[in-house]
């Protein structure tokens, strides 16, 4: 019975070892990954060496239970590269051997400024990936056009790329996105219609890019979005006067675009608005007076349009307007006296048509 007790621990901490250990398949897919990247200054992959990549391999974890890779996480602005002093550069590309890795929830290989190629396109295939990020790369091509399996995913971010093409119509089918970033590329076409699907996503920022089109009345029923950012594409089109409505809504950008039509009553109403900008749009018709003690505006900029009439005297009662600027429009009549307009520039005025009393503009 003691030769048995001992020959079973043993095993048991034999089968143990090969648990906690790497999966050869699991191995081969991270080293051909790697062979695709060169990384010359901290050395980040001298530790990808052995035969157990779940141990000490630099940005690899895996799944205690089986072995299995679930994270890369590999950061080019990172703690152990501010100590080198140094910005992170990586060469190299995306390796489809990614794919092999079928038990990846997490895939960061993120600001690194020289990795380039396309995303893999078989990354769809990864059932369990929850976040995707790639931002600050040169990464080229186009997203997957089915990137909408990957239901599990939260975050998708490929911010500051050189990404091309549209916005496959797949991703409202990304049911628990909850953060999504696609600016500052170069992508084209028209939002997805029913984009207002993803009813899990509390950010989009899909700004600085070519986008056309108008944008997506949908947008207005995804009630947990708190930032929405499309500036500087070329949008057309009115604002729709729904996206006012949202409950939790703080942050909205649509300035640089070719929108058009009057500034929805519902926007500057609505208290939970922080920061709004407009500006160089198209954007016509009268500044709604609908401002109230709630009125609470970090940013309030609505500058470069078309606007006319006079500046609303109910602005006064805002509980509080950090940065304001009206100028380049067609406003006029006399400035309201008191807060917020006691300590603007005159710069928040400019090249209008007839505005006038402000100590720091001419007398009406």
């Amino acid at each position: 019975m003691k030769f048995n007790s001992v020959y079973f621990l043993l095993l048991l901490t034999a089968t143990a070892s090969v648990v906690n250990s790497c999966t050869p398949s699991d191995r081969e897919a991270l080293l051909t990954f790697k062979s695709g990247l060169t990384e010359p200054y901290i050395g980040l992959f001298n530790s990808w060496t052995g035969n157990d990549c779940c141990s000490n391999w630099a940005g690899v974890t895996c799944d205690p239970t089986d072995g299995r890779v679930n994270d890369i996480i590999l950061r080019g602005e990172s703690e152990a590269l501010e100590k080198t002093g140094r910005s992170g550069y990586m060469t190299g590309s995306l390796s489809p051997s990614l794919c092999k890795l079928d038990r990846l929830t997490t895939l960061i290989v993120a600001d690194w400024k020289t990795i380039s190629g396309e995303i893999p396109a078989c990354i769809t295939t990864l059932p369990h990936l929850r976040i995707l990020d790639l931002i600050g790369n040169q990464l080229t091509g186009s997203l997957p056009s089915d990137i909408g399996k990957l239901t599990k995913l939260t975050v998708l971010n490929v911010a500051d790329n050189r990404l091309t093409g549209p916005v496959p119509s797949s991703i409202v089918d990304l049911s628990s996105l909850m953060h999504l970033d696609l600016s500052n590329n170069k992508l084209s076409g028209e939002l997805p219609k029913d984009i207002g699907k993803l009813k899990m996503m509390s950010r989009a920022l899909v700004n600085h890019n070519e986008l056309t089109g108008t944008i997506p009345e949908s947008i207005s029923g995804i009630y947990r979005l708190a930032d929405l950012d499309l500036s500087s594409n070329h949008l057309t089109g009115s604002i729709p006067d729904k996206l006012g409505s949202m409950p939790v809504l703080s942050t909205l950008n649509l300035d640089s675009n070719k929108l058009s039509g009057e500034i929805p009553v519902s926007i500057l109403s609505n208290g939970g608005l922080n920061i709004v900008n407009l500006s160089r749009n198209g954007l016509d018709g009268y500044l709604p007076d609908v401002f109230t003690a709630g009125s609470y505006f970090s940013v309030l900029d609505l500058s470069f349009n078309k606007l006319k009439g006079a500046i609303p005297k109910s602005l006064t009662a805002a509980r509080y307007i950090g940065h304001l600027d009206l100028s380049n429009n067609h406003l006029c009549g006399s400035i309201p006296l008191g807060f917020p307009f006691d300590h603007l520039e005159a710069s928040s005025f400019d090249n209008n048509d007839c505005l006038c009393g402000s100590p720091l503009m001419r007398i009406c």
